[in-house]
Parts: C-alpha cells; structure tokens; sequence
C-alpha cells in the first residue's frame, strides 16, 4: 500500500504538470508569433510523439522493471520544461513539445504496470486502478486554474521553471521510493485464483472480428475532439484576463467528469448503454458554443465533463470485454495508439479548418460519426456484455 501512495503522489504531480500547461500553452505560442494553424501542429504533435515512446515503454518496462522508466520520464520532462523557460522561436517549442511527449510516455505505462504487480488479486488490482483514475481526475481539476494562477503571479517563464523544477524533484523522490524491478515481479496467481479456461473456448467468427475492429474508432474520435477543445478553448478566450479564465474552465469541464465519476450506481447500466448516451451528450456539448453562443462556456464545459466522466469507466469496461485472457496488453496498447492518433489529429484539422468552419462544429461531426459507427447493441462482443450487465443489475 506504501508503494501505491507513492505512485499515486508521482501520477497527481506528473498529471498536474500536464494539465497545467494546457491554459498556458497557447497564448504562450501567440507571444512568440505563431499562428494557429502552427499551434495545431504544436499541440497535436506531443501526441503524435507519445506513441513511439508508448510502443517502446510496453516492451521495456516488462524487460526492466518499472523504476528507471519512472525516474528517466519524470527528470527528462523536467529538464525540456527549464528548456522551455528559455525558448525564443516557435519551432523550438515545437522541438521541445516533440520531446515532452516521447519521455512522458513511459511515466503512465511503468506507473500502470508496478501498480498492478502490487497484488496478484484481481479484485485488489481494480481497487489500484480505480485510485490511478481518481488522481488523474482530482489532478485535472485543480491543475488548470493553477497554472493560470502561477502564469499572472511569475509570467511564462517562471511557470515552466516552477513546474520543471517540481518534476525533477518528484524524478528524484522515485528514485529512493520505488521499490527495485526483483521486489515488484508480477507474482503468478495461485491454482485458487487462476481463471477456469472453458473446454471449448469459442473461436471468434471474422464478422465478429470486424466489429470489435469498429471499437477502436471510438476512442479515436472521442480523442479528436479533446485535441479540437484544447485547441479552440484557449484562442477563444479574449481579454487580459483570458489565461486564468480559461484555466477556470477547464477546471470545470474535469470538475464535471469527478461529478458523474462519484455516481457509482452507474457502473450497473450496460456499457454499452452508457456510451451510446455519453457520445450524444458529449455531441451536443460541442454543438451548443457551436450554434448558440449565449448558453454560458462554463455550462457547457461542465456537461461535457459530466459526459466525459460517464464515457470513459463504460469504454475500460467495452475494451477489458474485448481483450479476454491473454490479449488485455495488446487490446490497451491499441486503444493507445488510437487516442494518440486522435489527440494528434484533432487540433491539427482544427488548425487547417478554423478559418472555414468553426473547430466546436468539427468535434461534434467527429462525434456523431462515433456515435453512428457505434456496433449495435445485439452484435458481437457488445451483446454479450450488455447481457452480463443486465444480468448483474436483475
């Protein structure tokens, strides 16, 4: 449990880092005169980096344990942010932002991975990664309106420094609180634990194999339209109060995911259910600043989160059903690479598009078309999990 309190320190401040920059990153860019067809670029390609990194750290971590690649991701970030304190043109944010996201890749991964090793108990584990969902939310909300906050009190510079300095601190931490790669071996579950395997495991049919193919759109979409929200939120803040108010909005939209998080009882609807309606909710969000622009940015950004919180405990489920014994590594490193693509994405086209159409107008298009792709309810390994939900709720 001591091991868990410590990643879990080390998730919060990495994911505060994180989501501190997101208010910060763009007038930041502006000040250095870049357009937003070159902040699209800026922002989409952290992303586009992190899925090498990601591809790399799942081979690595198992190789070597986790607490080097923890120490490595948490002291290299550092370091690019004191870099980035001193940047003077915008392709070298560009370079920097490139580097952030290839060495924070291996944080989330190693942290994942020495987490689950802590118990050979199924159950124990959901308990740990249900406390790594709850940092990385509880992070989110603070984190926005704090570096707003730290932005007005030190500049830019001083926030990157400040936020540097806290990660190679943190890298340093690791190092004396992580236990060594032999202490945190996954230990094999006894005879009582081991899973029964069926006598006839049933052997997925290739329409089958499509459909669950059709799953991995989903969380590409819903990553795309993330990037276009943190792309356009921050251009669409006017004023010389725009970095804090967009700050405090995007603590909201988290505070709004925390919100439909703490409500338990809906882990017993169907995933499948649930996604259907967040995907529509989440559409309808980015459709309202789109269309109506006298219903409050601070309403809508709270919905979305609300949306956002119900959407992603339904897709774990959706994805954990899809992988099955033997298959969950490769089913996670999937849905990885689909929301880093998506994340890279998104602000990209919304950077291209802005002049011709509004980028809220793009992510509701995305989402519908998540939403139309969406497998019915009565097919393949969605009618099998709605029925094992239905069945838990009856």
């Amino acid at each position: 449990m001591k091991t868990a309190l410590w990643l879990y320190l080390f998730l919060f401040l990495a994911f505060f880092d994180l989501h501190a920059q997101y208010p910060v990153l763009t007038p930041f860019a502006i000040s250095l005169g870049a357009g937003p067809t070159f902040i699209g670029w800026m922002m989409g390609m952290y992303s586009l980096t992190h899925l090498p990194g990601n591809l790399l750290a799942g081979v690595l971590v198992d190789r070597n344990g986790s607490r080097r690649y923890i120490v490595f991701s948490l002291v290299a970030a550092g370091a690019i942010l004191l870099l980035q304190a001193h940047v003077q043109l915008p392709w070298h944010l560009l370079m920097l932002r490139a580097a952030s996201g290839f060495v924070l890749a291996f944080l989330s991964p190693a942290c994942m991975t020495l987490l689950a090793s802590l118990s050979s108990d199924a159950t124990e584990q959901g308990k740990y990664m249900s406390g790594h969902g709850i940092v990385h939310t509880l992070a989110s909300v603070v984190s926005p309106a704090a570096g707003a906050f730290i932005v007005a009190k030190a500049g830019y510079s001083g926030t990157f420094t400040t936020l540097g300095w806290l990660l190679i601190a943190t890298g340093v931490m690791a190092f004396f609180s992580v236990p060594a790669p032999s202490r945190h071996i996954l230990r094999p579950l006894s005879s009582a634990q081991s899973p029964k395997v069926p006598d006839k495991p049933s052997v997925p049919t290739k329409d089958d194999d499509l459909v669950s193919k059709r799953y991995y759109l989903l969380p590409f979409f819903v990553s795309c339209s993330q990037g276009v929200l943190f792309f356009e939120l921050p251009l669409s803040q006017t004023g010389s109060n725009s970095i804090l108010s967009t700050g405090i909005l995007l603590s909201l939209l988290s505070l709004g995911a925390l919100v439909t998080l703490s409500m338990l009882f809906l882990n017993r609807l169907s995933p499948g259910g649930r996604i259907a309606a967040a995907l529509l909710g989440m559409a309808i969000s980015f459709f309202a600043p789109a269309s109506f622009q006298s219903i409050p940015t601070a309403a809508i950004l709270f919905m979305l989160g609300a949306a956002k919180g119900v959407l992603f405990p339904a897709m774990a489920s959706l994805f954990i059903s899809l992988g099955g014994p033997g298959r969950m590594g490769r089913t996670f490193s999937m849905q990885s690479i689909a929301m880093s693509l998506g994340a890279f994405a998104g602000p990209v086209a919304a950077g291209q598009l802005r002049a011709f159409v509004s980028p809220y107008f793009i992510a509701f298009l995305l989402l519908m078309v998540a939403l139309i792709l969406l497998p019915p309810k009565n097919t393949g390994k969605l009618s099998s999990l709605n029925s094992k939900w239905n069945g838990r709720a009856a």
